[in-house]
């Protein structure tokens, strides 16, 4: 899904992020629900300062936050897990030139326009000024996982992340 948000982005650059796992329901620009068999209940969520994703099932509850928090340093590691909560993450920045990012943010916007496991926001002020998130899959049996872009055209950064997490 594809959503236009009328408003310009917090974060600024890959610098400004942070991963917090167990965080309380930050205020969302939009919203994307999904059941998974499993059932697994997923909420997508696109925030002014990047992403968060809760899961819950019958033996698992994670939310995972990767934004601009305020009162905690910026960083985002290029992998952590947590293995009392099952949750395996992943990122990586990619430095980009303009026409590269550009050309990428398309494609990215292209594929998961239509995809209903799928939450595409595009910030005002630039069509390439992008965060996504996008349900994987195919994930490891007995696992949910997901995938998260976030673009900066600002600073030709693209951030990719992903995540993993064994379902109890």
């Amino acid at each position: 899904m594809l959503v236009t948000l009328d408003t310009p982005y917090v974060d600024t650059s890959a610098a400004d992020l942070s991963l917090a796992l167990g965080d309380a329901e930050r205020p969302a620009l939009h919203v994307l629900d999904l059941v998974l068999p499993g059932p697994v209940e997923l909420r997508l969520r696109l925030l002014g300062a990047s992403h968060q994703v809760l899961l819950r099932t019958a033996g698992t509850e994670l939310s995972e936050t990767v934004a601009c928090l305020p009162g905690r340093p910026p960083e985002l590691p290029d992998a952590a897990y947590d293995e009392a909560a099952g949750h395996r993450f992943t990122a990586s920045v990619l430095r980009l030139a303009p026409a590269e990012l550009s050309a990428r943010v398309a494609e990215l916007r292209a594929e998961l326009a239509d995809d209903p496991y799928a939450l595409v926001g595009v910030f005002g002020g630039d069509v390439d000024a992008v965060t996504a998130l996008s349900v994987r899959r195919d994930p490891p049996a007995g696992a949910a996982g997901w995938r998260t872009w976030h673009a900066y055209p600002q600073t030709g950064e693209l951030v990719l992340t992903e995540t993993v997490v064994a379902l109890r």
